[in-house]
């Protein structure tokens, strides 16, 4: 048995966190529940604590001894913090560091794995501020599990609707039970293409979609591994893997890749590496004169060619 902390944030999507916290408790897991105030507005603590049989956890500064400093006994003894829903606002929070509730103290005080289950407008789920704060999360190793589509609370169609709780317990099993073949092995993939800068604007790159290297790691930790991701830009939807580091060029997948390699027990290289590079990159955007432009390429990092990374083809 796990002891799973589920934080619940302010939106609709709260009272699909009473079956999530069933639906750990029938797996098996026990729950202690972190809300914020604003999810009380949308989901009374009574449910939470009449389902988990635990206290419900509300207040950073809740009156009691040793209270002050609750958030850290829970976070060394938790073994998962599920946040679901997630809104903008925890997303932010959480991204910049920003500890001025409980949850989010907890989120930067445990170092237990986190999986984040997003839920909010369509419009605010594509700005890019937001975009941003969930690739810095992602670059730390949080998981995610991926809002669905369809009509919103709001009004609006489209993504942004909390995940099914079916959805989310499982992806939680995942982290929490990876029994298989490949327990306690180390697995780094690299996957997708580089894109090499010719100037701000433009880029040399190739069509590699990264579907063989997102497969292989999502099987990978299907089968109970330790995954790492070094991904090049892709669209695809990020695997439930322990690490991903996002790159962009043959220079930046090598230097990720070789400074992980001797901590890991198996590399597999499905990534498509730019041969060529320009030689040099402009600094500004390169003004559009003449009928042709000549650039100049070298060999891309020839330490990446000498580690076996694929070139594409």
């Amino acid at each position: 048995m796990s002891l799973v902390a589920l934080g619940v944030t302010g939106g609709i999507g709260a009272y699909k966190a009473v079956e999530v916290a069933r639906g750990l408790q029938k797996r098996g897991h026990d729950v202690v529940a972190v809300m914020t105030h604003s999810a009380t507005r949308f989901v009374g603590p009574v449910t939470f604590e009449a389902i988990t049989r635990r206290p419900v956890i509300t207040d950073q500064f809740a009156e009691g001894a040793n209270a002050d400093i609750e958030h850290i006994a829970i976070a060394s003894t938790i073994d998962l913090l599920i946040i679901a829903p997630a809104t903008a606002n925890i997303i932010g929070k959480l991204a910049n560091g920003i500890a001025d509730d409980f949850l989010s103290t907890l989120y930067t005080a445990t170092r237990a794995p986190v999986l984040i289950a997003a839920a909010m407008n369509t419009q605010m789920f594509e700005h890019e501020a937001i975009r941003k704060n969930l690739e810095t999360l992602t670059a730390r190793g949080v998981r995610f599990v991926e809002p669905g589509a369809g009509y919103l609370a709001c009004g609006w169609i489209g993504k942004g609707r909390l995940a099914e709780p079916d959805e989310i317990v499982s992806a939680a099993e995942a982290i929490l039970r990876p029994d298989g073949p490949l327990r306690g092995q180390r697995v780094l993939v690299a996957a997708g293409p580089t894109y090499e800068d010719f100037d701000p604007v433009r880029y040399i790159g190739n069509r590699s979609s990264g579907r063989m290297g997102y497969a292989i790691a999502a099987e990978a930790a299907r089968r109970g591994a330790e995954v790492t991701l070094v991904t090049g830009p892709t669209a695809l939807e990020m695997p439930h893997v322990r690490e991903v580091v996002k790159v962009r060029s043959a220079s930046e997948m090598h230097d990720a890749v070789v400074s992980r390699t001797d901590a890991m027990h198996v590399v597999v290289m499905a990534a498509a590496v730019a041969d060529y590079t320009p030689a040099e990159r402009a600094g500004q955007k390169v003004a559009k004169e003449g009928e042709t432009l000549s650039a100049g390429l070298q060999r891309a990092s020839k330490r990446a060619k000498a580690h076996g990374m694929r070139p594409s083809e």
